[in-house]
């Protein structure tokens, strides 16, 4: 298991050599167009959740239909705070074409179980979609998780087309948003 150190460390060489190459951080490139979406099979329920915030509960086959990013983070984890604006902006962009984005909280630190700091963290950020609190890393342990953060997006019928750990790859992830939402059938 990669560390928030190790992410850190991986972004800002990726950083430094995007730079280097005249670009500039995120790096658009050919990739975009080309968002590497696979089948990783069907998106697990959401299980063992303490809290739903932001919402009453959801589940996977409720979101049938629905393009759906599972974010996994923790809101001291500066790695996830790095990657919190573009999360709440596709969200933003994409939820009237019918893009849902579930956060699941899960706390590394025994501080972050606190239900109080969560809300506060959601507010802080401008978090609008529903997050799940996993306290007991049940939802992790069902993903296979390893990481903060970890994007798991699924199609409209639940599988896992796409997947990252850590920072970056912006570009690609919404070009994989937008290449799973031209595919859903018309509502």
């Amino acid at each position: 298991m990669l560390s928030r150190r190790a992410f850190s460390g991986l972004a800002i060489g990726s950083s430094a050599l995007a730079a280097a190459a005249g670009g500039a951080w995120p790096v658009r490139s050919a990739l975009a167009a080309s968002p590497g979406l696979r089948d990783y099979g069907k998106a697990p329920e959401f299980t063992g959740i303490d809290k739903w915030l932001n919402s009453e509960p959801v589940t996977m086959q409720g979101l049938a239909g629905k393009v759906v990013l599972v974010d996994f983070w923790t809101y001291s984890c500066i790695n996830c705070i790095r990657t919190l604006p573009y999360v709440v902006s596709w969200y933003e962009k994409y939820k009237e074409r019918g893009f849902v984005v579930v956060g699941v909280h899960s706390p590394e630190f025994a501080y972050e179980k606190s239900t109080r700091n969560v809300q506060d963290a959601i507010q802080r950020f401008g978090i609008r979609y529903p997050v799940a609190q996993d306290n007991g890393f049940a939802t992790w342990k069902a993903y296979n998780n390893q990481y903060w953060p970890a994007f798991y997006l699924a199609d409209s019928n639940g599988q896992v087309m796409r997947r990252h750990f850590g920072e970056g790859e912006y570009a690609e992830m919404e070009a994989a948003i937008e290449a799973l939402l031209a595919r859903r059938p018309p509502a």
